[in-house]
């Protein structure tokens, strides 16, 4: 969209005049086609309804869709979903854009999954809210039988990593929304009969200035017009998934105008309701918040919470799922325990009352990704016991690579028996290793890395990833177990009001807990380095970097003050507010 569009927002869009139905298109679930693009794509196989055949003669169309064609229920279907439309004059400008003749090939009409091919019909000219007529006749002369279906525009198409997929191009979805050419989904208003060579016209427009383009706009680039989001949460006529986005922002937008932009962590108490040994070394702990909350979610896999426990100290854990009223925790005891996990295997019983502080996902799942690639070592597997059921669930492909000391030391078997051949265990005690850069340098196509484990473990990944050319964003960490002792040193605060404060690290001391201790407010998550939120600017002086969290550029000028250590002296600025 540009710029002058941008600044018209005010002008209705004219009804485009009416289109002709070029052809139908269903399918069903079936593993997606790799005609072509085997030498890419390997042996990774997918599920999907996208790959549509065409279909003659007429066809009904019900509230749920077309006859006989079958949609993957986890991403698309339902009444908001029901028929899907695309403007087949995109197809020449992907061609042009990929001209690779193997890639070029499958941009044809139905190439994009959709039932309704027709051009004129666009995301510029088409508007959420439409009603459209599909039928013989003209709107002036309809069919005196009134055999005519009546479909209402509501959501722009949200293409997963399967449109990827398809075509063989690692981001491509990403650029159907960047170029607002993905189509649009129809809810079915009055059932009927349709067939090729039908005429498709807008019959009403109640919401001339909300094309699909637009939505793309304020949905995957103008993020914060909350001008704008205010008068499109009120268009009924949108359907839930689209509006949801709108809805979501303009809730956490209030939500953080209220206090400070910094709001001190809100601690809640919790009881251990449930304590169990999984193995010798690791103990499962389920804790239930005690004021019994009215508001309950899920909790995100790949997500982790900070604890407060009864001994004073302050640790973070992998959850191994639940909700925000009630988790499991698996814990191991560490040889070269800090007091945490010690205290937790020795004295913490049911019945106790600790402290629950934020809740943070840090491992979310990769949703352009073709393939996920889970690497876990010893109680690492924590961070993915909730993420493989959510894989599983939306027939994500994965492998999940899992080393351990031996097989008596596996927490959760249960939950792990049912992955199957998805599964693959190294037992160091029978000489197995998991090689890393074997794993990484076979990866199937479009594959991405999630890592929790121990930091020599995320070394490797990382040597590993970039030696096959892995890009940044397609690795992904989460570790808890890393060391943060060593000499000590000093530091000078700047960024406060006044003179450069210095303070003196310990050798078993971070530079966060010695901020905290002269009462600077350093804000922290995962306290692991692998969030970045307690990261501070590097003015001078030479660092030993740790964790995760920060690229190779990024550490050329900041540190995670809650692992990282100073050499000698040097000089941090806090974050500003």
């Amino acid at each position: 969209m540009g710029s002058n569009e941008l600044g018209a927002l005010n002008l209705p869009v004219p009804i485009p005049p009416p289109a002709i139905l070029a052809s139908l298109h269903i399918g069903k679930m079936k593993p997606l086609s790799t005609r072509n693009l085997s030498s890419l794509l390997g042996s990774l196989s997918i599920s999907s309804g996208i790959d549509k055949v065409p279909r003659t003669g007429s066809v009904f169309v019900s509230y749920s869709g077309l006859t006989d064609d079958e949609h993957d229920l986890t991403f698309h279907g339902g009444p908001d979903k029901a028929v899907h439309q695309y403007c087949s004059d995109h197809y020449p400008l992907w061609q042009l854009l990929y001209p690779d003749p193997e890639i070029a090939a499958r941009f044809t009409p139905g190439g994009f999954g959709e039932n309704l091919v027709a051009s004129g019909m666009n995301e510029s000219n088409v508007c959420v809210g439409d009603k459209v007529r599909i039928g013989f006749g003209t709107n002036s002369e309809p069919n005196p039988r009134d055999e005519s279906v009546l479909l209402e525009v509501c959501l722009p198409r949200q293409p997963c990593f399967k449109l990827n997929q398809r075509f063989g191009l690692k981001n491509f979805a990403p650029k159907t929304h960047e170029l607002a050419r993905t189509g649009w989904y129809y809810r079915v208003l009055k059932e009927g009969w349709i067939e090729q060579g039908m005429e498709i016209s807008v019959v009403e427009r109640p919401w001339p200035r909300w094309t699909i383009e637009r939505l793309h706009h304020y949905i995957h680039k103008e993020k914060e017009n909350w001008i704008v989001m205010e008068e499109l949460v009120r268009v009924k006529e949108m359907g839930l998934e689209c509006r949801g986005v709108f809805e979501k922002r303009l809730s956490k937008r209030k939500e953080d105008s209220v206090g400070k932009r910094k709001k001190a962590e809100v601690w809640k108490d919790f009881r251990m309701v449930e304590r169990r040994c999984e193995t010798s070394r690791v103990v499962a702990i389920s804790l239930q918040d005690v004021n019994k909350p009215q508001d309950i979610d899920d909790i995100s896999p790949g997500s982790h919470v900070r604890l407060k426990l009864p001994n004073g100290l302050t640790r973070a854990y992998s959850i191994v799922g639940g909700t925000t009223n009630h988790f499991e925790l698996g814990i191991a005891r560490e040889e070269e325990s800090r007091g945490g996990s010690a205290y937790i295997h020795s004295t913490a019983r049911v019945g106790d009352i600790w402290s629950v502080g934020s809740i943070t996902e840090s491992l979310g799942l990769a949703d352009m990704a073709s393939h996920h690639i889970l690497i876990a070592g010893g109680i690492g597997i924590t961070a993915f016991l909730a993420m493989t059921k959510v894989l599983d669930a939306i027939n994500y492909a994965y492998e999940l690579h899992y080393a351990v000391k031996a097989t008596d030391d596996i927490p959760f078997s249960s939950h792990l028996e049912k992955l199957g051949q998805k599964l693959k265990i190294y037992d160091k005690s029978k000489g197995e290793r998991m090689d890393i850069p074997s794993i990484l340098a076979e990866r199937k196509w479009n594959s991405h890395v999630f890592v929790c484990g121990p930091q020599r473990m995320m070394d490797e990944v990382i040597r590993s990833s970039k030696a096959c050319g892995m890009s940044s964003n397609e690795v992904h960490f989460e570790a808890f177990q890393i060391a943060t002792s060593g000499d000590p040193f000093t530091a000078d605060v700047v960024g406060l009001i006044g003179p450069a404060q210095s303070v003196k690290v310990g050798e078993e001391e971070t530079l966060l807990e010695a901020l905290r201790k002269t009462g600077m407010d350093i804000g922290s998550s995962c306290e692991a380095g692998n969030c970045g939120t307690c990261k501070v600017g590097i003015v001078s002086g030479r660092v030993d970097h740790r964790g995760s969290a920060l690229s190779d550029e990024e550490r050329k000028g900041y540190m995670l003050s809650c692992v990282s250590r100073g050499i000698g002296h040097i000089i941090v600025k806090l974050p500003e507010d």
